[in-house]
């Protein structure tokens, strides 16, 4: 019994044809008769009932199938861990982690934690805020890292760091000198949620003592940079995700008069402590304490 006949069984019963099934897999339909075949040869039993054009799964079929998906999802796990073992390793660690965190301080942290640890398999996942608590939950990553507090109660949340929100906008804004947040708010857009959790009240805040605001939805942290960056806006962001656009002069900052300005956290989520987990906690606890 061959993996690529089993392959062939389970997208074959997912589509009930054999010409789809060659379409997905690439294959020949003469080929995909051959390894249905050949399984059914091996397990000495029918797995389809052939009615025209269409194949539907035996009572045989139906039992089997879940058996394959078994036998195909173990042989996959066992092929990365192999290919894993091969380039050195022999732990794993699956991060899963907001696009703000893996474009701001993460890079810098996971080059010094791999250095640390050449034995650990780091594997990233870039999701959504709102996504990282999830794939916790159902035990798809290791480690979460958010800029959001996680609604599901069966796993472990901290904060780890918490940093200042501050003004930024184009470094145009710096040549013309004596601007202030009032003068910037009427001149340029703000761009609005680009960070998952402070908006709506900042948003509140904003418009309370600058009512005639105009704003602009966009919903991503680096397109939000670079928009700042070509004149189209300004906004309010965490202090580690423009860190190095201020230090290049390709963003500036301005001071917030009225406004009454959030502090922006990133949270660390687990739901099972091993020994790779508890090493990366405590190597970025160290970390931040240096931030």
């Amino acid at each position: 019994m061959e993996m690529k006949w089993i392959k062939t069984f389970i997208i074959t019963a997912k589509y009930e044809n054999f010409r789809k099934t060659a379409e997905a897999l690439f294959l020949t339909q003469p080929a995909v008769t051959k390894h249905i075949k050949r399984l059914e040869e091996s397990l000495n039993i029918e797995l389809f009932e052939r009615i025209g054009n269409k194949v539907v799964l035996t009572p045989a079929g139906h039992t089997f199938l879940g058996y394959a998906k078994e036998m195909v999802a173990k042989y996959e796990e066992g092929m990365e861990d192999f290919q894993s073992w091969k380039q050195g390793y022999n732990r794993k660690l699956i991060i899963a982690t907001a696009p703000q965190i893996a474009s701001s301080f993460l890079p810098a942290l996971l080059r010094s934690f791999i250095d640390e640890n050449p034995d650990i398999e780091v594997i990233i996942n870039i999701l959504r805020s709102y996504d990282v608590g999830e794939e916790i939950s159902k035990g798809r990553a290791d480690i979460g890292l958010t800029r959001s507090q996680p609604i599901q109660t069966n796993i472990k949340s901290k904060i780890i760091y918490e940093e200042p929100v501050i003004l930024v906008g184009p470094s145009e804004c710096t040549e013309r000198g004596g601007l202030n947040e009032e003068m910037i708010l009427q001149k340029y857009r703000l761009l609005t949620h680009n960070h998952p959790e402070y908006w709506d009240d900042l948003l509140h805040e904003v418009k309370r003592f600058y009512p005639a605001v105009r704003t602009m939805v966009v919903n991503q942290v680096e397109v939000t940079k670079r928009f700042i960056e070509e004149g189209l806006g300004v906004s309010y962001l965490p202090t580690t995700m423009v860190k190095e656009e201020l230090k290049n002069k390709k963003l500036a900052e301005f001071r917030s008069e009225k406004i009454l300005l959030p502090q922006s956290s990133t949270y660390l989520l687990t739901k099972i402590e091993t020994e790779e987990v508890i090493k990366f906690i405590e190597f970025v606890k160290d970390a931040v304490s240096r931030f």
